[in-house]
């Protein structure tokens, strides 16, 4: 699925006004009874309703679905936030056409008057995506009240007060805190970044008929990666196929008192079908590594506590440094020494970050096309602080540009930036994975797809998708506090079967 600007999506509605043809008003009526379709299937009519409209389009899809709610025997309020002169041409028909109906008063004068019933159900259509500066004044004021109300809160197609892209200079206590929030379409970029989900909620996306091939055309940086994306990347394995046929990893990972990360990044990438999978660790880790994983080949230097050597590489298919590996100035040399000799994928995660953001020199020998999988904090250090969300992702745009590499950025939603600029943005996964290892398993499991034959592109988005239903299947049987790495390596094969079976 695309992901398009506000901009953007006021184009496609323009689009479709013009090629389906369909006038504004109708297009507006199909957004709302979608709309009313959902909230049916989740709200029967005990609820008692709260709409609060604003004057522009969001307030008139606003209208629109109070009149179809009162047309379905919901007990429905209405509140307009501002004069009726002062309202849009099309919310200023759905004001007229809601004025046939016996409802309460539709209240137009001040927020003194503003305050929804405790269980009321508060329907939020003040502002919609053409916002372009921070909510004051009485509608602050406002949306302040509804933020306090104690029952659900639910955004027409975005929060009132969120920005679609950039809410650096926003005004966050001025912007509504939705539980749910009904999207048209295209879901907005501002909903994946991570400080926004107390404004957005549970986010559902719904077709409303928007033109497709108008949409075909806008072109977007932006993409989600989904079951159906993934399904097509996936590959069959040919029945006369071995070992041979799948590659061979390696994994450069451990030091002493920390080979659980080593362990768990070879067992992903084991379980991720690797033909074989080589571990390079420090001596003291060769029988925690064998009893955990007697599938893993090993190799060793001459060192018991790191690793200190970098073995010949062309046997391996891809190569992945980092989990726990230290910062010992031998293992600082293997990293160096990688660098400038690897030529097959290569995968950088955790400590080889670390010295990477003490090296920034290194930088610039980087290997095209090597795949760094930070978490926030780490791509920090390489790339400087930011203060949210939005920026840091502008930050990876640009170093992935500037090395020519491909950024995994480790998130709720995490989000994959390739030289190119152009980013996707995974829907799989919850919770339970903020737990340390995690992030040990996608680098194992991206490396196996790495030596499968995978392109980086594919390797990427599959894993990405992979590891997050990994945890998303954990979660069917426990609990967001108990899911834990392993169980995210020991529910790999069911994840690949439901890609494989695009369930």
């Amino acid at each position: 699925m695309k992901i398009l600007t506000s901009r953007q999506m006021q184009q496609l509605d323009r689009l479709t006004i013009e090629n389906e043809p369909i006038s504004s008003i109708k297009l507006m009526e199909r957004a709302s009874l979608r709309f009313c379709e959902w909230f049916r299937k989740n709200f029967d009519n005990s609820h008692k309703i709260t709409i609060v409209a604003g004057p522009g389009n969001n307030g008139g899809d606003a209208l629109a679905i109070a009149r179809l709610l009162i047309e379905r025997n919901y007990p429905v309020k209405v509140f307009m936030v501002s004069k009726i002169s002062s309202l849009s041409a099309d919310c200023s028909i759905m004001y007229d056409r809601l004025k046939d109906y016996n409802i309460p008063e539709v209240i137009t004068d001040g927020c003194e008057n503003f305050k929804p019933e405790a269980g009321d159900i508060v329907i939020d259509g003040i502002f919609g995506s053409g916002l372009n500066r921070p909510v004051e004044g009485e509608t602050a004021k406002i949306i302040g009240r509804i933020n306090e109300h104690p029952g659900r809160v639910i955004s027409i197609d975005i929060p009132s007060g969120l920005f679609g892209e950039d809410n650096s200079g926003n005004i966050p206590e001025n912007i509504i805190k939705a539980d749910f929030t009904i999207s048209f379409e295209f879901p907005f970029l501002s909903f994946f970044m991570t400080e926004n989900e107390e404004y957005t909620g549970e986010v559902h996306v719904i077709p409303i008929g928007l033109d497709k091939k108008s949409a075909d055309t806008i072109k977007s940086s932006y993409q989600t990666i989904d079951l159906a994306a993934v399904h097509q990347l996936i590959r069959t394995r040919k029945k006369n196929s071995h070992k041979g046929s799948y590659g061979n990893a390696l994994i450069i990972a451990g030091k002493y008192g920390m080979m659980g990360a080593a362990v768990l990044a070879v067992k992903a990438c084991v379980r991720g079908g690797a033909g074989l999978t080589t571990a390079c660790i420090p001596r003291k880790g060769y029988d925690i590594m064998q009893i955990s994983l007697p599938e893993a080949l090993i190799k060793m230097g001459q060192s018991d506590e790191f690793i200190d050597i970098l073995p010949e590489l062309e046997s391996f298919q891809a190569v992945a440094c980092g989990p726990a590996i230290g910062k010992a100035a031998v293992t600082e040399k293997v990293l160096a020494e990688l660098l400038k000799h690897c030529k097959v994928p290569l995968v950088l995660d955790a400590d080889a970050l670390n010295l990477l953001a003490e090296h920034p020199e290194w930088l610039e020998i980087l290997p095209v096309n090597t795949i760094l999988t930070p978490h926030p904090k780490e791509f920090d250090r390489l790339a400087g602080p930011s203060d949210n969300s939005y920026n840091r992702h502008l930050k990876q745009i640009d170093f992935a540009r500037k090395y020519h590499s491909i950024v995994i950025l480790k998130t709720a939603n995490t989000i994959i930036t390739f030289p190119d600029g152009k980013s996707y943005i995974n829907t799989s996964g919850n919770a339970g994975m903020a737990t340390g290892g995690s992030g040990d398993v996608l680098t194992g499991l991206l490396v196996s797809l790495l030596a499968q034959g995978y392109s980086r592109f594919e390797a990427c988005l599959l894993s990405v998708y992979l590891h997050g239903l990994s945890a998303d299947i954990a979660l069917e049987s426990s609990s967001m506090e108990s899911v834990i790495p392993t169980d995210l390596i020991e529910n790999l094969g069911k994840a690949f079967r439901r890609i494989h079976e695009n369930e």
